[in-house]
């Protein structure tokens, strides 16, 4: 029987700290815990982007949740960005702490597959249009049995999100999303998705606002939309629909921000009670 898995996802804030993420993941891995790690870019892709003459854009959903709008040329510096800047600078630092480490997009293996989005709602000057343009998809498959190779021998898997659609095509998919897709489908026990914020604020501006639990109900738009906390509550309530133990949103600019979050140092989110709203609310406060 195989023992727990957790997987942390590094986000692509720049605030977050990826060496300190790696330092304390080789330190997880030295006491035999098993590592899946996810990681996003979006700090590192808007810089490519700006420098290649590519205007990063964003896409807002009339619920309010904000997404990365990914034309052809957009998809181009995304799988530049993951793939030959923030997932080999990933992999040296865990190499450098002693740790084996592979580095695969979703299309290594077979690794992601996804369903192409056709269309997205948006809000573009107060009117909801359709986008179908964009090349984006939401996971559908994860090649387990891949994972499980690398795990089992000892290696630490280091994904980044672009997936395959149906056609064999690429599509970028939400890094948080993806994350929550892959702990899943391993039966993960921990999902640690660590940002650039103590966790989930009621006031963004306010970090002593710090929600040490947080509901997310079973359908809708989440509570708090701000900052990008959004997609991460979306994909916190995916893992927690698909089997994960416990979803944490911790701090990824701390010393030890994977053992700190898994310590309680975070925002634990967790299934709104029943009966409660989208928002995990019924008319008065959830502890």
């Amino acid at each position: 029987m195989r023992s727990q898995i957790l997987v942390v996802k590094c986000g692509g804030n720049a605030a977050v700290d990826p060496a300190e993420v790696c330092k304390d993941i080789a330190a997880l891995h030295r006491d035999g815990e098993r590592v899946v790690l996810v990681h996003g870019g979006s700090a590192d892709i808007d810089a490519l982007g700006r420098r290649l003459g590519v205007t990063p854009r964003r896409t807002v959903a009339p619920d309010g949740v904000s997404a990365r709008y990914t034309d052809a040329a957009t998809l181009e510096v995304v799988a530049l960005a993951l793939s030959g800047i923030v997932q080999p600078r990933l992999v040296r630092n865990l190499v450098a702490h002693g740790v084996d480490a592979v580095g695969l997009s979703g299309w290594d293996g077979s690794l992601l597959r996804a369903r192409r989005k056709k269309a997205r709602r948006s809000v573009v000057d107060g009117r909801t249009v359709v986008v179908r343009d964009d090349h984006s998809g939401r996971i559908k498959d994860v090649n387990t049995r891949l994972l499980h190779v690398l795990l089992d021998a000892g290696v630490v898997p280091v994904v980044s999100s672009p997936a395959l659609a149906e056609d064999g095509e690429p599509v970028n998919t939400d890094a948080d999303r993806t994350a929550a897709a892959v702990a899943a489908a391993l039966g993960a026990q921990d999902l640690v998705m660590l940002t650039g914020a103590p966790g989930v604020l009621r006031d963004p501006a306010d970090e002593s606002s710090l929600e040490r639990v947080h509901h997310v109900g079973a359908e809708g738009p989440p509570a708090h939309v701000g900052g990008g906390m959004g997609l991460k509550l979306i994909a916190a309530r995916e893992a927690l629909a698909g089997g994960v133990g416990r979803v944490l949103i911790g701090d990824g600019r701390r010393e030890n921000p994977v053992r700190t979050a898994l310590e309680g140092e975070a925002t634990r989110v967790r299934p709104a009670p029943e009966g409660a709203g989208s928002d995990g609310r019924n008319g008065r406060a959830v502890a």
